[in-house]
């Protein structure tokens, strides 16, 4: 088991990963909020429940509540670099629902809420997800301290 946590929390990365994981993390905790608390100008997790439920993704507060937790805490793990890499996957795992079940239809384009920035948050979850956190994540001293 301390070889696993080791190996997940394991990282060369370096500072490149904290370059993305600050933005990117907080992209996501942004948007978590929006569903779950309501913060931001979201709808909370009953309005958002209702969209989901009108867009076919049922039960709708019960897919609110997933989707924004794995925003919102997936995307607070991503800023401390805690987990990083199961945190990432949970976030990519994310980002493919909502690009294929809402905005690629649109097309590219985020005029057209096309799914553009879904893409750009994806290609970001999985470079998170084979990089790690790099440098100055809680990730770093989770892995110092199992290696020994």
């Amino acid at each position: 088991m301390k070889t696993l946590i080791a190996k997940i929390a394991a990282s060369n990365a370096g500072y490149a990963a904290l370059a993305l994981r600050i933005p990117v993390g907080i992209i996501f905790m942004a948007h978590g909020a929006q569903k779950l608390f309501g913060w931001f100008g979201g709808y909370g997790l009953a309005g958002t429940g209702q969209w989901m439920d009108s867009i076919g993704l049922g039960p709708g507060v019960v897919m609110a509540f997933l989707a924004g937790s794995a925003e919102f805490f997936g995307g607070l793990a991503l800023l401390l670099g805690l987990l990083t890499r199961p945190a990432a996957v949970l976030t990519a795992f994310t980002m493919v629902i909502a690009i294929f079940a809402v905005h690629f239809e649109n097309g590219l384009f985020m005029s057209n809420n096309g799914y553009e920035f879904g893409l750009a948050l994806l290609a970001a979850s999985v470079s998170l997800a084979f990089s790690g956190a790099g440098n100055w994540g809680v990730d770093k001293t989770i892995a110092n301290k199992f290696a020994s």
